[in-house]
């Protein structure tokens, strides 16, 4: 897939109404912090343009340069257990590692292939049934060749979790960069990324 070149992204990404975000994953979650547009913007960038986050209906609900947010409703397809209605530990699994990939993402000097190299969850309850699942990401470090994050999935009380998360991902990876690796270029307006060590 393509990436778009900086000069396409709307102006109105880079400035307008400056947002508020934790500093760090201690605090409020990202949720409801910035304008409507740049969230659809992302939405199409980072979740839209991966079909297999756009099966899920995993939407993004807030970010910041190395801090991500994203949501899943409860849908009953994506139910893992049908006497219980639990929500299948997969689906959640799924948007903690895109979540966590979009934290590295925003991270970024200059769009750049990576993977995820491993993943673990803790998961510490079952997700109540009818109700959406949180993720809130951070890549916390960023060196030439691994970026590490941590991520946890809640249902709204922070200190109650669903799951916690730890993740490495592999940088530079072969093939081109992602559209959806190219966040970055919108965050510009939000201050400098940091350059990735030689």
């Amino acid at each position: 897939m393509a990436i778009a070149p900086h000069a396409a992204i709307p102006k109105a990404l880079a400035g307008g109404r400056p947002a508020r975000y934790p500093k760090s994953m201690t605090d409020q979650p990202l949720i409801d912090t910035l304008p409507a547009e740049q969230i659809a913007f992302f939405q199409e960038w980072f979740s839209d343009s991966i079909p297999h986050n756009k099966a899920l209906g995993i939407r993004i609900v807030g970010f910041r340069r190395g801090h991500a947010s994203m949501r899943i409703e409860w849908a009953e397809h994506l139910v893992g257990n049908p006497e219980t209605g639990v929500l299948h530990g997969g689906a959640i699994t799924a948007m903690l590692d895109a979540c966590s990939g979009m934290a590295v993402a925003t991270m970024l000097k200059a769009p750049e292939p990576f993977a995820t190299l491993d993943l673990r969850i803790d998961y510490t309850r079952p997700a109540a049934p009818h109700q959406a699942v949180i993720a809130e990401a951070e890549c916390y470090r960023l060196t030439a060749n691994v970026a590490f994050t941590r991520a946890i999935a809640h249902q709204g009380d922070r200190g109650n979790p669903v799951a916690g998360c730890a993740g490495t991902f592999m940088m530079g990876t072969k093939g081109k960069a992602l559209r959806a690796q190219a966040v970055a270029e919108a965050l510009r307006g939000q201050g400098p990324a940091p350059e990735k060590p030689q």
